[in-house]
């Protein structure tokens, strides 16, 4: 298992590409600099009316499976 830390502060009008079809995956930068795919239903459930805030951790498995994808502060 592999494990990434994500810092993210976007306002909601930015975020609101999330919701857009045809939009599936999103690409981030991990803390340690590796750039990572995400599927976008992973970060809808943490946009709020102001955004998307806070520092996440991304657990993944060795066939590069999500096992977690979390909010941690």
């Amino acid at each position: 298992m592999q494990t990434f830390y994500f810092t993210l502060a976007h306002k909601y009008e930015f975020c609101e590409q999330l919701y857009y079809p045809g939009i599936n995956t999103v690409v981030m930068r991990a803390e340690n600099g590796k750039r990572i795919q995400l599927p976008v239903k992973n970060l809808r459930p943490h946009v709020s009316p102001i955004g998307i805030n806070g520092r996440f951790r991304l657990i993944i498995d060795d066939d590069n499976k999500i096992v977690s994808f979390e909010k941690i502060a």
